[in-house]
This record gives structure tokens, sequence and C-alpha cells, in this order.
């Protein structure tokens, strides 16, 4: 569980897990184990994010982590159970305390847990706590609008396209991405159908 105290997220607070993985805080020594995951990835297509080489994903994890101590954001590496690694990372990001609103995203995951249905496992994670513990009335998923695989698995758990950000964000070779927003309310979040 992630405790809120005084508008400041505590430091302190245990892994999520179920029988199939576990999230675990994000630190720098998680690097090694996820340069072998995203070395595969071209995670620039399609996010703001370069992270094609060791150097880069080292600066990324770190910068994660200010973000983490400015109370922003929340980042995991997560594990998977049945095969003993790391296979990627999540985020909750955008922690809007006093209007109950966060954003999960900043996702990849290996592309050999692509399609496995760990990453539906890992949103039923984050939403449960997001909308339990952390009492939050909405969730946010900002996504490429070129990126159909990721938008597809948002609006199987129910998040609704709210509106596109034009020309967004710059993605690999400067290309202006669309942004699509998702958004999932408290109300509409049934844990049973994930």
């Amino acid at each position: 569980m992630i405790i809120f105290e005084d508008k400041k997220i505590m430091a302190t607070f245990p892994r999520l897990e179920n029988d199939w993985l576990r999230l675990e805080q994000l630190s720098t020594s998680h690097t090694l184990a996820l340069w072998e995951v995203v070395k595969h990835l071209d995670i620039h297509k399609y996010g703001p994010n370069d992270l094609s080489s060791k150097e880069l994903l080292e600066a990324y994890i770190k910068e994660a982590i200010v973000q983490f101590d400015n109370h922003t954001t929340i980042p995991f590496a997560v594990f998977d159970k049945k095969s003993k690694k790391y296979v990627g990372c999540t985020r909750f990001g955008f922690i809007d305390q006093k209007n109950k609103t966060l954003h999960i995203g900043w996702t990849w995951i290996a592309l050999e847990c692509q399609g496995s249905g760990l990453n539906k496992c890992m949103k039923a994670l984050l939403l449960s706590e997001a909308f339990g513990p952390m009492k939050m009335r909405k969730v946010i998923f900002r996504i490429d609008m070129l990126n159909t695989r990721s938008r597809m698995a948002v609006e199987k758990l129910g998040a609704q396209l709210e509106g596109i950000f034009k020309k967004d964000v710059y993605v690999k070779d400067k290309r202006l991405r669309d942004t699509c927003s998702y958004a999932l309310f408290k109300e509409d979040f049934d844990r049973s159908s994930i």
C-alpha cells in the first residue's frame, strides 16, 4: 500500500505483487537487468524517452528517482515471477492528491511478455492500488495516436478517450506525436473484468 500523508508520498511502501508479478520501487540497481530488456525495444518510436543506450537508461532511472523524491511519481521495475527476471518498467505519475488523479504510464515490457496477459495483470495491480488505498477518483493514460496496440489495451480496461493533444511531444526522428488522453474513473473500474 502506498500511503499519503500531508500531501506527500511516504518513501516507504511495500511492493505491489500478485501470483504472476512483483512491482518494486525502481532504483539504479535495476539498470543492468532492465538494459537487457529495453535494448530490444524501440521505446522512442512512440514516446519522448530515448533509451537506446545503457547511459540513457541510467539517466532515465535517475530522473524517475528524483521525481519520486519530489513526490510526483512512483516508478516501478516489473519482475516476472514465472521467468524469475525483470521484464520492464511502469509508474504512477503526475500524482495530484488534491484532485485525486494520477497517470499510469511510462510502461514498457519485454518482447516475450507482450500479448501474454502480463501487462493486463500489471494494470490490474496498479488500478487496484490507485482506486483502493491511494483513494484516486480518476486515472489517466496518455498514448501516441499511432500506438494502436497500447490504445486497444487501455480500452479493454474500460478507459475512454477524452481527447487528443495535437502535436504534443517529440518522439523518434523529431516526429511530433498526437497524444490520445484516456481516462478511467473509480466508479467505472471493475476489478473482476481484468
